[in-house]
C-alpha cells in the first residue's frame, strides 16, 4: 500500500488542469482544492511510470464481484482507447448540452443509449496509464487551448469535474474510450427523474444483467444482499 500525500497531489495537478477547472468545477473560478477532482485527468503526469495501469473508483460503491474481473477489463481495450469508463445512466447531459443539441437537432450527443451519447460516469474508471502517456492526442486534448475549443463548440458548462471532461472529449473522440457495460457501474441516482425528464428518465436509467459494482450516487441507499 502507497499512501499518496493530497497536497503533494494538488500541487502537481493544478498546473496542468488549471485551465479546465473553470469549465468544470461547481465553484465560480478556479479553486486550488478543486484540482483533486481531476485526478484522473492527468494521472499518467503524476504516477511513477513503472505503474502502468490503475483502477479509479469512487467510495459510494458495492463490489458484487471481484474486483480482478474489471481488471481483466484493460485486455478488451481496442487499439487508440486510453480510459475504460460507463455511461452516465441519468440524462444529466442531455441537460447540459441543451444549446449544441438545439442548434444541432440531428445529433447523438446527449440522447439515451445504445444508439445515443448520453456521456460518461466516472464512478468507475480504468485508466491506462502507458496508453495515456503515449496518446499524442489525448495529450493534445489536456492542452488549454484545446479545452477552450471544445467547450465553446458544445456550449459546454459543467461542475462534476473529471466526468465533464471526459463527457466532453467523448463526443469529439470516442475512440479514446472503451465503454464499460452498465453492469459495472450500476448507478442509482434518480434526480433527475424528477427534474423535468421523468419522460426520457429510463432510456437512460435502464441496465440488462447482473450487476457486479453498484454505485450508490447522490447519497442513494444501495440494495442489501
Amino acid at each position: 500500500v502507497i499512501v499518496h500525500d493530497v497536497n503533494e497531489l494538488t500541487e502537481k495537478l493544478f498546473p496542468i488542469v488549471e485551465a479546465m477547472q473553470k469549465h468544470f468545477s461547481a465553484g465560480t473560478g478556479t479553486y486550488y482544492s478543486d484540482s483533486i477532482f481531476f485526478l484522473s485527468v492527468a494521472m499518467h503526469r503524476i504516477m511513477p511510470k513503472e505503474i502502468t495501469q490503475i483502477i479509479q473508483v469512487d467510495l459510494d460503491l458495492k463490489y458484487k464481484t471481484n474486483i480482478q474481473d474489471l481488471f481483466d477489463e484493460f485486455d478488451n481495450f481496442p487499439e487508440g482507447a486510453v480510459i475504460g469508463i460507463a455511461r452516465e445512466m441519468q440524462p444529466v447531459y442531455r441537460h447540459t448540452f441543451w444549446q449544441y443539441r438545439r442548434e444541432n437537432p440531428q445529433t447523438k450527443v446527449g440522447d439515451p443509449p445504445p444508439d445515443g451519447l448520453p456521456g460518461f460516469n466516472s464512478g468507475v474508471l480504468l485508466l491506462n496509464l502507458e496508453a495515456m502517456r503515449q496518446s499524442k492526442l489525448y495529450n493534445q486534448l489536456l492542452e488549454p487551448a484545446m479545452v477552450q475549443k471544445l467547450t465553446e463548440k458544445y456550449h459546454f458548462k459543467g461542475h462534476l469535474g473529471d466526468q465533464d471532461f471526459f463527457t466532453m472529449v467523448g463526443m469529439e473522440h470516442p475512440e479514446l474510450f472503451h465503454v464499460l457495460d452498465c453492469t459495472w457501474n450500476r448507478q442509482l441516482c434518480t434526480w433527475w427523474r424528477d427534474h423535468g425528464y421523468s419522460d426520457v428518465f429510463d432510456q437512460y436509467f435502464q441496465c440488462e444483467g447482473e450487476v457486479k459494482i453498484y454505485h450508490g450516487n447522490c447519497n442513494t441507499p444501495i440494495p442489501e444482499d
